[in-house]
């Protein structure tokens, strides 16, 4: 028997699959574990059910990712935006972007998030089109600092705080370092066709 079999002869899975599950899974448990010890974390079953969706949805989404594509470029550009919609659906279901969770404008981050999900599906997942999906993602985030006001939401001092203003920052630039990425990718795969047709 092989290393690469388990005891029913099948293959095991890569250790990159194993470590990225535990890992997503640790992140689950981390809540629970700090219930223990802090009155400050109370989830209840609604918080682990959303939490476990969330992370679900990532560990799918890189399982996607690596066996579509063996392209370095291609996999870190997903990983970075499948990060950066984790990150924004965990901060505003905890304590929100503007203001509190409570606050309406926050809702406006559904919208960002449905910008890049509709643009990758348009592009059918192919890295020209999701290049442009992503920078059409972070317009999209900079562009709930101009609307929310408008719509009355919040208070234009609320909105472009300067928190508010750090973090649109940094999710901008997670949504255009994955467009970059996504442009690489392009290229090299033009770039392989073009020698492929060539010889």
């Amino acid at each position: 028997m092989t290393a690469g079999t388990d005891m029913g002869g099948g293959r095991r899975p890569p250790l990159w699959r194993m470590i990225s599950w535990a890992a997503l899974g640790l992140m689950l448990l981390a809540p629970l574990f700090a219930m223990q010890f802090t009155a400050e974390v109370a989830w209840g079953v609604l918080d682990f059910a959303l939490m476990g969706a969330l992370l679900g949805g990532v560990g799918l989404g890189i399982e996607l990712t690596v066996r579509k594509t063996s392209s370095a470029a291609y996999r870190t550009a997903a990983a970075i935006a499948l990060a950066a919609a984790f990150l924004l659906v965990w901060i505003n279901a905890a304590v929100g972007m503007i203001g509190s969770e409570q606050e309406d404008a926050n809702l406006l981050y559904g919208g960002v998030l449905a910008v890049g999900l509709a643009g990758a599906v348009i592009a059918r997942f192919r890295p020209d089109g999701l290049a442009w999906a992503m920078a059409a993602t972070a317009f999209a985030q900079a562009m709930v600092l101009v609307i929310a006001p408008l719509l009355g939401a919040s208070s234009r001092a609320l909105v472009w705080s300067p928190e508010v203003l750090m973090l649109t920052g940094f999710f901008a630039a997670m949504w255009l370092l994955s467009a970059w990425l996504f442009r690489q990718a392009a290229a090299t795969a033009r770039a392989g066709s073009q020698g492929r047709a060539s010889t």
